[in-house]
């Protein structure tokens, strides 16, 4: 008897310890903001580019964690719902590139208008979609960003036109910049460089790697894409330049993506699994901004471990939904081709398979 009571005694005596180490984290004093140094940008055509150092505050930090850590659990729930055949066709992954997409809506407005190519789940996320969506649009389903009907690479959210299902067709790039230039239009041009064209390479690729400069008469930077500080503070440069009336300027991001081209290719045979590692191990934009915040008292640990707990739970709820909302049906395989038009007749394969379009 007296064993069980001392069994019992402990157990209470547990569990009301565990309350107070509660109240004693919530209860810790965090730094509103702190200071960082950033890396100097290269620049073109540019007397003077980004500040070198920027302010984060702890609300910004804990607000943009979570942003990449979600486009980052999303991108792996994808992975793992490609290899279960779940979703179809072509899938085009962005982790290790969460800085970039994350650190340019940090340093633009929401009226702004973003074009992207087919790698565009985390600026669809970043424009104000949610998991749900993009993960339904993944796996087809009505309740996706474009009804099912658009997939990896064509999704669509307010003042965000993207993806394209093909490789540089987002204009002819040359003519673009120059008209661009001549009528001085605000508009930012951003190179992704994540280091490899599909499976080749820059260096075997380029003549010249430099791509900040390849707008010639455009004046250019070259910012380290893993940090999204940096990102941030380049964009909103960018921005300001482009707002001045003074024309259009370029970007260049070096990032690093962890996947393959696509989910068809494996991505080790033209790089080492080594070479993977290292940049996880040294550049992974989640966790340079984690030992930053940590170590300037900006957020705890244990407050991060808690924000990646949240982002699962909300990344699984998605995926539920993604796989239990229902496919469109094919009657409504002609829906949306225009947004406010009466109903109209769309050929099918053939001549005799008639669809209706409605808006």
């Amino acid at each position: 008897m007296r064993k069980m009571l001392a069994a019992v005694s402990r157990v209470l005596s547990g569990a009301a310890q565990k309350p107070a180490s509660r109240v004693l984290v919530a209860s810790r004093s965090f730094a509103n903001d702190a200071t960082f140094e950033i890396k100097k940008c290269d620049l073109h055509r540019l007397e003077e580019g980004p500040p070198v150092t920027t302010v984060l505050t702890r609300e910004d930090g804990l607000k943009y964690y979570r942003m990449m850590q979600t486009v980052r659990r999303m991108e792996l729930k994808a992975d793992q719902l490609y290899k279960q055949k779940i979703i179809r066709g072509f899938c085009h992954l962005c982790d290790g590139q969460e800085a970039c997409c994350v650190g340019l809506e940090a340093g633009i407005n929401p009226t702004d208008h973003l074009i992207t190519a087919y790698r565009a789940h985390g600026f669809t996320f970043t424009r104000g979609l949610s998991v749900r969506e993009i993960l339904a649009e993944l796996t087809g389903r009505r309740g996706g960003c474009a009804k099912g009907k658009g997939g990896s690479m064509h999704m669509y959210a307010k003042n965000f036109y993207g993806g394209n299902g093909i490789v540089g067709a987002q204009g002819q790039i040359f003519e673009a910049y120059n008209m661009a230039a001549l009528w001085k239009l605000p508009c930012i041009f951003i190179c992704e460089n994540n280091r490899y064209g599909m499976g080749t390479s820059v260096e075997r690729a380029a003549a010249s790697t430099d791509y900040y400069k390849r707008g010639d008469f455009i004046p250019g930077l070259r910012v380290d894409g893993m940090d999204i500080l940096c990102v941030r503070e380049a964009t909103k440069f960018a921005a300001a330049y482009c707002r001045s009336g003074k024309g259009p300027i370029l970007m260049e991001l070096q990032t690093y993506r962890y996947h393959g081209h696509s989910m068809s290719d494996p991505g080790v045979s033209y790089r080492t699994r080594e070479e993977i590692q290292e940049v996880r191990s040294k550049s992974d934009p989640i966790m340079l901004l984690k030992d930053r915040m940590v170590n300037s008292n900006l957020a705890s640990v244990e407050e991060l471990k808690e924000i990646d707990v949240e982002v699962r739970k909300e990344i699984e709820d998605a995926a539920q939904f993604a796989t239990a909302d229902p496919e469109p049906p094919l009657e409504e395989l002609g829906y949306h081709i225009y947004s406010s038009d009466p109903p109209f007749e769309v050929r099918g394969a053939n001549q005799w398979i008639k669809f209706k379009s409605v808006s």
